[in-house]
């Protein structure tokens, strides 16, 4: 099976959207099924890309989720079949992408705050692609953010939500940007301002040509949230490249208390999801506080990286 794709990373198609849901008429489409021959997604042997370093901590093992065939993401030029015995091998670890040939150069050497707009025009225009980070308020974005460049204090956390309020570049390599938007969904935050936040930042989501990905974080220790529903809907509608990340997957809630363990989460949202959705976006389960995530985040952009800057 090959997916291919559009210039600028379609990687899903919305099929519906979630009853709640009216920023936009839902489109009518067909859709596709192929065959639910059930992967592993274990830990990857990456041996066709450079190696990035080893976190720092010692992980304990994680959950392995059954993925179909058909609830794979396979990058463009990558090819999968159901009779290659080494297809778990080949898919990130605590997620349901496939490696590409182009995962590599992941290693983040330098990263610096460059700047902080309010308007996309204000953005920096130097071409370089960039990854955006947008979630609920108290996702944890920027300790997210924060793990990726090793960097404890390169983006402020706070206790207190909605903190965010510009559009946060920072220069990664000198050759490529992540890009830390205002949380949603912070009651606190007065009306008129919440309304500011959500106009530049769609704005920023469709007129940004150098957007190479929106990396949508939802909280994977509670259960899924209608707002972050209708966000991931709205990216769909409006053919934004789209990759859901997963985080605060550390928290281990037990049952018996009536909490569901994170895996368990996301396996609810991915069911909310593929109703709405004709193909599944990509995903990744992480937790700032173990590092877990970290690498495959970071393989996922190179690939996605290298690919837009070839095309």
């Amino acid at each position: 099976m090959v997916l291919t794709q559009l210039p600028r990373f379609h990687f899903f198609v919305l099929k519906k959207a979630p009853p709640s849901f009216n920023f936009f008429p839902k489109p009518k489409l067909p859709i596709k099924f192929t065959s639910p021959t059930l992967f592993t997604a274990s830990e990857s042997t990456l041996s066709t890309t450079e190696p990035i370093p080893i976190t720092d901590f010692s992980l304990p093992e994680e959950p392995r989720l059954k993925i179909s065939l058909d609830k794979l993401f396979v990058p463009p030029e990558t090819e999968v079949s159901c009779d290659d015995p080494n297809l778990s091998t080949r898919i990130l670890k605590g997620s349901n992408i496939v490696v590409s040939k182009y995962a590599r150069e992941a290693q983040v050497v330098q990263a610096e705050f460059v700047k902080s707009s309010v308007r996309t025009e204000d953005c920096p225009s130097d071409g370089l692609p960039e990854f955006a980070l947008v979630g609920r308020s108290n996702v944890g974005k920027s300790s997210l953010l924060n793990s990726l460049a090793r960097r404890k204090r390169l983006a402020l956390t706070s206790k207190k939500p909605g903190k965010t309020q510009c559009i946060n570049h920072f220069r990664i390599n000198d050759s490529w940007y992540l890009v830390d938007l205002p949380g949603y969904g912070y009651a606190a935050a007065p009306q008129e301002l919440r309304t500011d936040w959500i106009k530049f930042t769609k704005n920023y989501f469709i007129n940004r040509s150098t957007l190479v990905s929106v990396f949508l974080l939802i909280d994977a220790s509670i259960p899924a949230k209608q707002i972050d529903l209708e966000y991931a809907s709205w990216l769909g509608q409006n053919q934004i490249p789209m990759t859901l990340i997963f985080t605060k997957c550390d928290k281990r809630k037990k049952k018996k208390n009536g909490g569901k363990r994170p895996e368990e989460n996301v396996s609810d949202f991915q069911e909310l999801i593929s109703g709405f959705f004709q193909t599944v976006p990509p995903w990744i389960m992480t937790s700032s506080v173990t590092n877990q995530g970290r690498d495959e985040i970071l393989l996922h952009m190179a690939q996605l990286r290298n690919y837009w800057l070839k095309h």
